[in-house]
């Protein structure tokens, strides 16, 4: 379900803590995170982070055909704003843009917790599925953090102010075929958040370790094949309270690459990504398996 996987690039004057799952840090600290002197450094750290560009086309002119496609693309996935001409093949397949928003803040036993939800059973497509807050872009949307807290206050009632949007990480390839661009934001004050999740898309608003997705506990994999590629799709079992959740698919893809990039270190399990080329030419229900 996901697209892009490379080795994790090193950030500039790091330091990995090598005997502990805790998240590289050499920010000092500050407040600004509800006296949080750790997620302070840890979105120092984040704001280093720049994925390398995206390498989902081969030559030159698919790469173009990308930019197009992408429009306005911020720098932090690897393109820079397209002022290229429109492509002269009308008929080749573009895809949408969307954002996911990786909301990250300090559980009451100091370990990094996600925010995650479980999707309305009303809905026409991953009905009752685990996934981040995200969608679409619409075109007032500025950047791709812009669309991520968007759609986060439309989900699940998240002020976009109690969110600092520190990086983005490179695009993964959906079910459908959407470009998904995640966006990794902070929350500055937990106590602030009160969720409000939209009954026509939320089911439930819920919270999981961001560790558990290095961890080869709770997981087990599918192996399919898409375009002449085998990859993997990953499951974890999460439960919480009374509440058991399965989180796989492109949700878990990003989240292990997202852990990955925090902690700075790979998951405990061989993750298989390959590298899909978009399909030139596509059926209008074309998707995944």
């Amino acid at each position: 379900m996901f697209l892009l996987h490379r080795r994790l690039p090193l950030l500039a004057r790091t330091t990995f803590l090598c005997n502990s799952m805790e998240p590289a840090v050499t920010a000092p600290a500050t407040f600004s995170f509800g006296g949080s002197s750790r997620l302070a450094a840890l979105a120092q750290q984040l704001r280093m982070y720049k994925p390398p560009p995206s390498s989902s086309f081969d030559d030159a002119e698919e790469m173009q055909a990308d930019q197009e496609s992408a429009g306005k693309v911020v720098s932090q996935v690897g393109f820079q704003e397209s002022m290229t001409p429109v492509p002269k093949d009308p008929e080749r397949f573009r895809p949408k843009r969307a954002a996911v928003l990786i909301c990250i803040f300090e559980g009451d036993e100091g370990d990094l917790r996600v925010i995650l939800t479980k999707r309305s059973s009303r809905l026409s497509t991953h009905s009752g599925e685990v996934s981040l807050p995200g969608g679409k872009a619409e075109e007032e949307d500025k950047d791709d953090g812009m669309t991520a807290t968007r759609e986060a206050e439309e989900e699940i009632g998240l002020d976009p102010s109690l969110v600092d949007v520190v990086t983005s990480l490179e695009p993964f390839l959906s079910k459908h075929l959407l470009r998904v661009i995640p966006v990794i934001g902070i929350l500055k004050d937990k106590k602030t958040f009160n969720p409000k999740p939209n009954p026509a898309e939320v089911e439930a608003v819920f919270d999981a370790p961001l560790e558990m997705f290095l961890k080869d506990e709770n997981r087990r994999s599918e192996e399919r094949e898409w375009m002449g590629e085998k990859y993997l799709i990953h499951y974890f079992d999460y439960r919480t309270g009374d509440k058991d959740y399965t989180i796989w698919g492109l949700t878990a893809g990003i989240l292990i690459r997202a852990a990955s990039v925090t902690y700075q270190k790979p998951p405990a399990f061989i993750e298989q990504c390959p590298k899909f080329k978009y399909p030139k030419m596509v059926e209008k229900h074309t998707c995944m398996p």
